[in-house]
């Protein structure tokens, strides 16, 4: 386990970021109920150049979680890099070893929606790989957490769970789980294909890679051509870490590991997370040949 920078301790640090999560958590509880009124809505969204919609509570917990480090640890040598905040020049990855990286609304379309679906994701990477990380699921109470080692999950009294993944390896028996709002038709041929037991489908990519850990689903699959939207860096990174660190695997399709700091900071191609790093290799194949096969790909 690598030093934090300049000693940072590892349990005060999080201690800040527990209680800073569970700030945020208030704010996007708190404008969860606001929208519900028709009327507030149409003021709170608001989109991007991209036509993604951007909303007052992504703002709030960016300004949140960004200001807070900033005056807690404004000596420490990390930079922040957040979706909101994207018009920081894309080299800070090249600036510093330590790079915090932010999404403080993942799954801005189901909160809107008001599905409960949406999380928080903040991962501390280094040399561009994801060290720890935080991914919060106010509408479950979670606070799902690693410190670079050990990975648990925690409810706004401090009460905490383990992870519990399922044991099943086999891809006709396990559950997939994929997006809610991003409609891929050839991702649906492919998952149609491999046949998988159940289908279950969510917003936010933290919100479905803990449903794994609790073992609600087995596998997750992303899929993202050129030139069609894909996940970012900050979609992935901490819920990667976390997600690994309790055991399980996420990979493209040739197993390899997601790569971090590339100029438009894209995840696209196939990605899958399944339950059981030891296993993945041979989901990975599995799920290759049928696309193959298939010539889906």
């Amino acid at each position: 386990m690598c030093k934090l920078p300049n000693s940072v301790d590892i349990n005060n640090l999080l201690d800040d970021l527990r209680s800073c999560c569970w700030d945020a958590s208030d704010i996007l509880l708190d404008y969860s109920q606001k929208i519900k009124n028709e009327q507030y809505k149409s003021n709170f969204i608001k989109l991007k150049k991209n036509s993604e919609p951007v909303t007052l509570a992504d703002l709030d917990v960016n300004a949140l979680i960004v200001n807070h480090i900033q005056a807690k640890y404004s000596d420490i040598d990390w930079q922040i890099l957040s979706e909101e905040s994207i018009k920081a020049e894309l080299n800070t990855y090249k600036k510093t070893n330590w790079l915090w990286i932010l999404d403080p609304l993942d799954g801005t379309k189901d909160f809107v929606q008001g599905t409960g679906h949406f999380a928080v994701h903040l991962a501390l990477n280094y040399k561009n790989r994801p060290f720890m990380g935080i991914v919060l699921i106010p509408s479950k109470n979670e606070l799902w957490i690693s410190n670079g080692t050990n990975v648990w999950c925690e409810n706004k009294k401090g009460f905490k769970k383990l992870p519990c993944m399922s044991n099943r390896e086999e891809l006709s028996d396990m559950t997939v789980i994929t997006s809610r709002n991003h409609n891929n038709r050839l991702l649906q041929k492919i998952i149609e294909k491999i046949n998988f037991k159940k289908s279950l489908y969510m917003g936010s990519i933290g919100c479905k890679i803990a449903s794994i850990l609790r073992g609600e689903a087995d596998i997750y699959i992303s899929l993202s051509l050129p030139g069609q939207s894909a996940p970012r860096d900050w979609d992935f990174a901490a819920p990667e870490v976390i997600f690994t660190q309790a055991g399980g695997a996420i990979t493209n399709l040739d197993n390899q590991d997601l790569i971090y700091g590339k100029p438009d900071m894209r995840q696209e191609g196939l990605i899958i997370a399944s339950n059981n790093k030891i296993n993945h290799g041979k989901i990975c194949l599995e799920i290759k040949k049928i696309i193959q096969d298939n010539n889906f790909l």
